[in-house]
């Protein structure tokens, strides 16, 4: 999809911009490529800076209830220094590597409902003005594909994704948000947990997996929240037993009994455990289903079906909606890191 959007600093005969990513999901910690593709106007103008952000809808707690906004998590620079003139057509391709906590909007090419966009900004003679705005895709790492199947293949089922402002104490976290992958419990552990939220925290060397239980009552006492993290290794994906891997951090995080108990370190390489009393998350949630893609389990794990088809195509139409109605207030929310400190 792509939105053609006349520089409103400029007025009428300014240029136009138009940005076209490359076909295909991106990955996290990967290269997004594509085209940015200027119309000369009336009058001939000169291109200071050609800047590319990344920019997400992210949820925030504010007291009693969530707000959602803009986050904008990076920016680069991929042109300018040129004159375009009158009626031209100039051309800059370009090439940059997403953060590896990029979150994923999509599974087996079924969307999650998580929402990310790249935003274009050009810098004309001082003045600056966003250009274009489109949907970024992003697919999963092949070992965060690898315990997702594995919780589908052990009967837990997707229930929403969404973007939390916020940090996950204890954890190498870069980004001002995490994502939070929300799965109905198995039948194995129904009686023992409402939901469990898995995390993916990702880097160039591994990866951190942090595991959030909401954990039912029991005739004597309410129900609270549980957490851990483990961490896996990029490599050595097809050896891994990642069935009896996975119910293993399930069962371990089910065996906490204190609210944000210890966080357990595992490492995929040397198939031991160890623990390292950590942090939970900085301020407590519960997020409910948010506008996430119901995937329902089967033989192929958790991304067999889609319950609502029309979902796909509202999340694409959300893009441009959601950001286009929260320019100004996004681009404050960006340059302020997201939000409230």
């Amino acid at each position: 999809m792509v939105f053609k959007r006349l520089l409103g600093s400029l007025g009428v005969g300014g240029p136009t911009v138009d940005t076209v990513l490359a076909p295909g999901a991106a990955a996290p910690g990967g290269t997004l490529s594509g085209q940015v593709r200027l119309s000369g106007g009336s009058g001939d103008f000169d291109i200071e800076h050609i800047t590319l952000e990344l920019v997400a809808r992210v949820e925030a707690e504010q007291g009693d209830h969530e707000e959602v906004g803009a986050v904008a998590f990076d920016r680069f620079v991929v042109g300018g220094g040129f004159r375009l003139t009158a009626g031209a057509e100039h051309t800059v391709p370009f090439s940059v590597t997403l953060p590896w906590e990029t979150p994923v909007t999509e599974l087996y090419g079924q969307g999650l409902g998580v929402v990310l966009g790249v935003r274009t900004e050009l810098s004309v003679a001082g003045a600056k003005d966003k250009g274009d705005l489109d949907p970024l895709t992003v697919g999963p790492l092949p070992v965060q594909e690898a315990i997702l199947e594995a919780f589908g293949q052990l009967g837990f089922g997707f229930r929403s994704a969404d973007l939390e402002y916020g940090r996950i104490g204890g954890t190498g976290q870069q980004l001002p948000f995490y994502q939070e992958i929300e799965l109905i419990p198995a039948p194995d552990y129904a009686h023992a947990v409402n939901e469990i939220e898995v995390t993916f925290l990702a880097t160039p060397g591994g990866m951190e997996v942090v595991l959030e239980a909401d954990k039912r009552g029991g005739p004597f006492g309410g129900g609270h929240d549980a957490l851990t993290r483990f961490t896996v290794s990029h490599d050595g994906i097809h050896q891994q037993d990642w069935n009896a891997l996975v119910d293993g951090w399930v069962r371990q995080l089910l065996d906490h009994h204190a609210s944000y108990g210890s966080h357990a370190a595992y490492d995929a390489g040397h198939h031991g455990y160890g623990d390292d009393h950590g942090h939970g998350h900085d301020h407590g949630h519960r997020s409910g289903p948010g506008i996430g893609t119901a995937v329902a389990v089967g033989a192929a794990g958790l991304a067999v079906g889609v319950v609502g088809g029309l979902v796909a195509a509202e999340v694409v139409d959300e893009v441009g909606d959601f950001f286009e109605g929260d320019d100004d207030e996004g681009d404050d929310e960006g340059s302020d890191d997201g939000g409230e400190d």
